[in-house]
């Protein structure tokens, strides 16, 4: 049987939310459990240093994805998981993808423009002002961590569908050039049941707004965090709606179906805000309280941590030590002999 494989990066900038879990963490881990696939999940470190250049955050950022991940239960048996960096064929395929790929095409990409955008809507006379290169060349080294791996699959959202398309074009015009299907053209996935969380102001759960709500966070912080969503003025005994309710979103992400619709009747009944930030609390405590005291002795425990990802950097270059050997020679930078 031929196996799919599946790719997905995670950047290493912040610590891992509630919504980090319910739309990327928690589909991986199933998928790493699926025999039918060779899935590849990484570090995106790299692509850490575009916009940060904090030394310091991007490596505790590094331990507590990775922790994170592991302590849900990612099955590194079937999975490959690894850093970016600690794959240096990725960087060096990056270059021979720089080689093909048209500038007009690294213009086209959204992150670029928008930065382009942002700096005439403030009238600065340069538009690339402020911009560096990773930003400007960031679409070929994602194409280099897919087309490394030949990734049948890439798990993305919609404002990543571009970056994808990039990457098919950038195989392409290599296979082209050099005259042999090297490169498997990836497809995007976009799952639309996959669910969007909202943070505690009642926009999306981000880092970027700052309303986030760590995964493994000490219980009271935890339940703090948990009392400061937002919500609106209603008194218990009044009747509320789910819809567009951050607390009943959240609840319905982790619940089973048979939860969901009693608390959805708990709503039409007139549940109290607090009774309802206490019920969100417990449930979503009691589920994580297993992983987050794995959580805790991963984090205390890094160099078995090193050994997981040292141990998936193997198997990643495994594969693409070879691979990168034969489209060297294709572009001429073979051995002699």
């Amino acid at each position: 049987m031929t196996k799919t494989t599946v790719l997905t990066g995670i950047t290493t900038t912040g610590t891992p939310h509630l919504g980090n879990y319910v739309g990327a963490i928690r589909p991986a881990i199933a998928a790493s459990r699926d025999q039918a696939m060779t899935p590849y999940f990484f570090l995106a470190d790299f692509h850490a240093l575009i916009k940060c250049h904090e030394p310091e955050r991007v490596a505790e950022s590094r331990r507590e994805i990775a922790a994170t991940w592991l302590a849900l239960g990612l099955d590194t048996d079937n999975a490959v998981f690894y850093r970016q960096s600690d794959v240096p064929e990725i960087p060096e395929l990056t270059w021979l993808l720089t080689c093909v790929a048209a500038k007009g095409l690294m213009n086209r990409a959204h992150a670029y423009k928008a930065a382009v955008q942002e700096n005439l809507d403030a009238g600065d006379r340069d538009p690339d002002a402020g911009i560096n290169m990773g930003l400007y060349s960031y679409p070929i080294l994602m194409a280099a961590d897919i087309l490394l791996f030949n990734a049948n699959k890439v798990p993305v959202g919609r404002d990543q569908i571009q970056h994808i398309e990039m990457a098919r074009d950038i195989g392409q015009r290599f296979n082209h050039i050099f005259g042999d299907e090297f490169f498997t053209l990836p497809e995007a996935v976009v799952d639309d049941r996959v669910a969007v969380l909202n943070g505690l102001d009642g926009r999306k759960m981000s880092k970027s707004y700052n309303n986030t709500i760590p995964l493994f966070e000490p219980e009271k912080k935890f339940r703090k965090l948990i009392n400061k969503i937002k919500t609106n003025s209603l008194e218990p005994g009044e009747p509320k709606e789910t819809e567009g309710c951050t607390l009943f979103q959240i609840y319905s992400a982790f619940a089973t179906p048979g939860e969901t619709e009693a608390m959805r009747q708990r709503y039409a009944e007139g549940i109290g805000w607090g009774e309802m930030k206490k019920e969100l609390f417990e449930y979503l405590n009691e589920q994580l309280r297993e992983p987050r005291e794995e959580y805790q002795r991963l984090m205390a425990d890094p160099g078995h941590v090193e050994a997981v990802l040292q141990e998936g950097a193997e198997k990643a270059r495994a594969y693409a030590s070879p691979f990168l050997q034969r489209l060297k020679a294709a572009a001429g930078l073979g051995r002699f002999i």
